[in-house]
């Protein structure tokens, strides 16, 4: 059982997740780590490296890292859960809008029935099948349920480009493209 604010959610293990997520957390380290190493380095050669300093450059480094880190996505039956600085897990069986934020990074945003709210990068939906799947059926049962009542058009989309990007790499992968 999980505890979640004022609600209590039971789950079960994920039936799909984010298999990208632990690529993305280690080039957000990698980066970070970069960062300090060069700071580091570049304030050491003008012999201006200071304990201050230092400490300076190094929350930099974990300001960048917390920027960059990736939200920890998957799914299961009637669930999706982010984990990222905050998780946040939305009823897709129970979905009541679908829409893209506006922004600079691209993000689908649901909402459930419940209140709950969970954002999530599109890519993560497209590298991950499964987990568009899990969430694709989801979404057709709030549908028929008729509690969506705002996204259609954003789920059509999304499934358009990831039916699109799998065709893509099905002929990739067999020489076609």
């Amino acid at each position: 059982m999980r505890a979640m604010g004022r609600r209590t959610l039971r789950t079960a293990p994920p039936a799909a997740y984010d298999r990208t997520w632990a690529g993305e957390a280690r080039s957000a380290v990698g980066c970070a780590a970069v960062l300090l190493g060069l700071l580091l380095l570049i304030d050491t050669g003008a012999g201006t490296l200071t304990p201050w300093r230092a400490a300076l450059w190094t929350g930099l480094a974990v300001l960048l890292l917390l920027v960059l880190w990736p939200a920890r996505v998957s799914a299961g039956p009637g669930l999706l859960v982010t984990r990222g600085l905050r998780t946040r897990a939305v009823r897709t069986d129970r979905l009541v809008s679908v829409r893209w934020s506006d922004g600079v990074a691209q993000r689908l945003v649901l909402r459930d029935a419940e209140g709950a709210r969970a954002e999530l990068d599109p890519r993560i939906l497209v590298a991950n099948p499964p987990l568009w799947r899990v969430l694709d059926a989801d979404a057709r049962t709030s549908v028929q349920r008729g509690t969506l009542r705002c996204g259609e058009t954003a789920l059509r989309q999304m499934s358009e480009r990831v039916d699109r990007e799998m065709a893509r790499e099905v002929f990739r992968t067999s020489g076609l493209s």
